[in-house]
């Protein structure tokens, strides 16, 4: 028999806050953390984005400034809860808001990229509760507008995530600044080295909650790889757009300026679509955000900024345009879809220079990502029998030399070509052929097939040089 809210003990005002949301049954992170949590203990959780972790620290948070009853005090917080990206501070200020909406609590958001007067000004009013990352909250600690020394209750959410983006120091920090008497949390999909440390130097008789391993993708999630051109990549988008099913599509690039050029393109081209990234000003991503959240626009280009900061239920489908450079970042991109009970599809589209970044992700997720060959732009991919075939006749060295008796240099018989002028022309229908996905030469033989696959590289084959 599956728990549910109203099994559990929180008090009557949240849950009929509970009820009005249609939230009835909890998910394993919450089911899991709000009990310990409502007894005082502090909670390490590991789950991935998606489980429902804001709920799982926000109902015990409100639980507790309701019971205290304490008023609001002017530049100090009972609880602070530090995020490593503004859309993330946004969405969780907005869950607070449903859960609490029968309760008497204010709180305020501080993030960077904004003028800071609104947060100073909310702060001198006081508020129960700080949601902030971290640059913008030490800034208003520096300058005074903000103490921490009446905290009670603190929050370290997607600490991973910090650490990719550099923000360790800065919550090193604000972690010495804490008092001695708190609950605090502390939450991540992931557990690196750095964030176990980290971890264990911010809590004390914590319960831990471990609801998925790490670097484990969703489970209805259906991955899929398309290996194609970069020159391809947009005609094969198009086609993947074309498809009715797909009716809320996120696209990550990796770079700002691709995403322009890409969603302009887009739009161009008759589709509905936005971009999304750290360039942009705060207010137009969260106008794009809820565009998007509102289906009035249908592909939604961004960034690895907004890989953990959209919490969106209804996205179909996340494509991987450009495949990411680190392994973690595509889990967190697809976990974008598969949200909140949903199924949902990724696809990568990999081109050659990116196998090794593909590679990187199959091993950190611990299994192979399926392979569709069956679209028009497929290109020759690294688990083509022909070139599993040859593997073993990869070199990147340059050949050797060897000098024979009579002192003439002559290459090694190893590397030494036997082909005539005439083999060479007979072999030119071959030669686009002759790389695969690693950009290395590998000889195979032309399939017989009616037509002939385009190859990752366009480019020239090397000239040998003269010796």
């Amino acid at each position: 028999m599956s728990i549910k809210f109203s099994d559990l003990p929180i008090i009557p005002e949240i849950q009929s806050a509970l009820k009005s949301l249609d939230y009835l049954t909890p998910t394993p992170i919450q089911a899991q953390s709000i009990p310990p949590l409502l007894e005082g203990r502090d909670l390490l959780g590991c789950a991935q984005t998606g489980t429902g972790k804001t709920a799982a620290f926000a109902i015990p948070l409100l639980q507790k400034i309701q019971q205290v009853g304490k008023y609001a005090t002017p530049y100090q917080p009972l609880g602070l809860i530090v995020a490593p990206t503004r859309e993330l501070v946004v969405q969780i200020a907005e869950n607070m808001s449903a859960i609490g909406q029968n309760i008497k609590f204010r709180q305020t958001t501080i993030y960077g990229g904004v003028g800071q007067r609104p947060q100073v000004t909310a702060l001198a009013k006081g508020v129960h509760v700080v949601i902030a990352t971290p640059g913008r909250l030490l800034d208003l600690i520096d300058q005074e507008y903000c103490s921490l020394s009446k905290l009670q209750y603190f929050v370290l959410d997607e600490a991973d995530r910090m650490l990719d983006m550099g923000f360790m120091p800065d919550i090193q920090k604000i972690v010495r600044l804490l008092p001695r008497n708190r609950q605090s949390v502390f939450l991540s999909a992931t557990m690196p080295a750095p964030i176990e440390k980290l971890a264990s130097s911010l809590l004390h008789n914590h319960a831990t909650v471990m609801v998925t391993p790490p670097s484990r993708t969703a489970d209805r999630v259906k991955q899929t790889v398309m290996f194609v051109d970069r020159s391809d990549k947009r005609k094969l988008l198009d086609r993947l757009l074309s498809e009715s099913s797909r009716t809320r599509v996120l696209v990550f690039m990796r770079t700002k300026h691709g995403a322009d050029r890409l969603y302009k393109s887009l739009v161009d081209s008759g589709i509905s679509a936005e971009g999304i990234h750290g360039g942009r000003s705060q207010n137009a991503r969260q106008r794009v955000l809820n565009l998007f959240r509102d289906g009035e626009i249908r592909v939604l280009i961004a960034t690895d900024v907004a890989s953990r900061g959209i919490d969106i239920d209804e996205i179909s489908h996340v494509i991987n345009y450009d495949v990411p450079l680190e392994a973690e970042a595509y889990v967190h991109r697809i976990g974008r879809t598969a949200r909140a009970g949903a199924s949902g599809e990724s696809i990568t589209l990999c081109d050659g220079d990116e196998l090794k970044y593909l590679r990187e992700i199959e091993k950190t997720i611990g299994m192979p990502i399926p392979i569709d060959r069956e679209h028009p732009f497929h290109s020759i991919d690294a688990a083509d029998d022909e070139l599993n075939q040859y593997s073993s006749m990869v070199k990147t060295k340059r050949p050797r030399t060897t000098k024979r008796g009579n002192g003439n240099t002559e290459k090694s018989s190893r590397h030494k070509s036997t082909e005539s002028t005439k083999d060479r022309a007979d072999s030119g229908a071959a030669t686009q052929r002759r790389r695969s996905i690693s950009g290395k030469l590998r000889k195979i033989k032309p399939r017989s097939t009616s037509h002939t696959k385009k190859s990752f590289s366009n480019r020239s084959r090397p000239k040998s040089k003269k010796r």
